[in-house]
């Protein structure tokens, strides 16, 4: 974006009297991170007031500032443009910004997955496109408007993450992005607490077509009946099923992993062989997703081919390391839900890459009243004939833990509430034949072990 603040005022309905031909290139709410030229989006919260650092953004480089009318003392002599709420003047502007874009929108929601289908999808189309994305997790009702006015003004392609908690927020998001084509990853458990069920959760991901484009697309997780029963009902949707199973419009099998990667082999809407430098067959979902847009967007299949080979994703997503133990680590710390979870350890205990498997396993956050069940069932995708070391760490994984010291003898097994030391002793026994895998929600910070290996 590359307003002044004069058109930024039109697009609010605010007068702008003064510094009208300021011009600002993009946007900030935090003032470590701020670039020369970007408007400062003060915000008033419970424990700070973004109006006492509005000074400090101008000697860091900020363009402009919004200012809430309210706020008493404004600083003299600095563009300052007034507003009622600085959070809904973001909003209102990312909405008119995206209503004169050119570029293919594209929105992502999902339990799991989001992100990686982001990066995928990204890396895909980048060698063809301009293409920009959702920087880390700015997925919501702030981090979404302030994707989109920092993009470039000819970006051909943005990739739009779209996160939530609750009923409503995803329709909010798309609403405002108003995509192209949308895609939901899967439904899987979690904010099963804000949510009440998994038909809960797929309703709220659902609400993403409520903004997309009247000829747009769906792409949606045809392996998962709670979806197929929400696009039956909404035949007037364009919608495409992709999946591990033969009655989806696109499927993959002869998923095979190596130390490179994975290998697989589609079928229906796109025919061949294909590799991706990625683990895990819930990751050749995620890439089946970026394939379909990609062909949508007019690359053939060997373009889609040789730039899936080059895509890289986000630390922490199924990410090789290479331990000072010998030991290799997938490090997939970033977030945890039943679902993932299951996938990470079907992916190891099924790999071929070393012979010596190991868990690392962190609590699953945010599961509500049923959170005892998920993690016991967790032990059904255990098997002491597959996995060879299990270290357990959070208050919640105790009941897993309980479950397993049935089958697992005592020195193959390790429960700690709280204590890194004791799960980083035990993988000094890891070494060049091991491969371990670290999975926790992202508030159990498992690349705390990782790092006592990497350094």
């Amino acid at each position: 974006m590359k307003k002044t603040l004069k058109q930024l005022a039109a697009w609010l309905n605010e007068d702008m009297s003064a510094y009208d031909d300021t011009v600002v290139s993009g946007i900030s709410i935090d003032t470590r991170t701020i670039q020369q030229g970007d408007l400062f989006v003060p915000f008033r919260g419970e424990h700070t007031n973004g109006h006492r650092y509005v000074t400090q953004a101008f000697e860091k480089g900020a363009g402009a500032s919004l200012w809430q009318k309210d706020e008493p003392n404004p600083p003299d002599g600095i563009p300052l443009l007034f507003v009622d709420d600085p959070e809904i003047a973001l909003q209102e502007m990312a909405r008119a910004y995206r209503l004169e874009h050119k570029a293919k929108f594209i929105g992502i929601t999902g339990s799991n997955g989001k992100t990686s289908t982001k990066d995928i999808l990204a890396g895909t189309l980048a060698p063809f496109f301009k293409v920009q994305k959702t920087i880390g997790n700015f997925n919501n009702q702030l981090g979404l408007p302030i994707t989109i006015l920092q993009l470039d003004e000819d970006t051909e392609v943005a990739v739009l993450e779209m996160g939530m908690s609750g009923f409503g927020e995803i329709e909010f998001l798309t609403k405002l992005a108003q995509p192209h084509m949308t895609v939901i990853t899967n439904i899987g458990e979690a904010h099963m607490q804000d949510l009440g069920s998994r038909a809960g959760i797929a309703q709220a991901k659902f609400e993403i077509i409520q903004g997309m484009q009247p000829e747009g697309l769906l792409f949606y997780d045809g392996d998962e009946p709670l979806l197929q029963e929400l696009v039956a009902k909404e035949q007037h949707i364009n919608a495409v099923a992709f999946g591990l199973e033969p009655d989806n419009l696109l499927y993959a099998d002869h998923i095979h992993a190596n130390a490179n990667g994975s290998s697989f082999t589609t079928h229906g809407m796109i025919e061949g062989d294909f590799f991706i430098s990625v683990l895990g067959k819930h990751q050749v979902k995620n890439t089946l997703i970026a394939m379909l847009i990609s062909n949508q967007l007019g690359l053939n299949n060997e373009q889609i081919r040789t730039s899936l080979e080059h895509v890289v994703l986000t630390d922490m997503r199924m990410q090789q390391v290479q331990g000072t133990n010998g030991a290799l680590f997938i490090n997939d710390a970033y977030n945890a839900a039943p679902t993932s979870v299951k996938a990470a350890i079907q992916f190891i205990a099924t790999s071929t890459i070393r012979p010596e498997k190991w868990l690392v396993l962190g609590d699953m956050l945010e599961l509500g009243p049923d959170e005892q069940r998920f993690h016991e069932g967790l032990a059904e995708y255990i098997n002491e004939q597959e996995i060879d070391y299990v270290c357990l760490f959070g208050a919640r994984m105790t009941h897993l833990y309980e479950v397993l010291k049935e089958d697992f003898e005592a020195d193959r097994l390790l429960y700690t509430e709280d204590d890194y030391t004791a799960i980083i002793e035990k993988l000094e026994l890891a070494n060049e034949s091991s491969i371990v895998l670290l999975k926790g929600s992202r508030g159990m910070k498992l690349e705390k072990i990782l790092q006592a290996f990497t350094s």
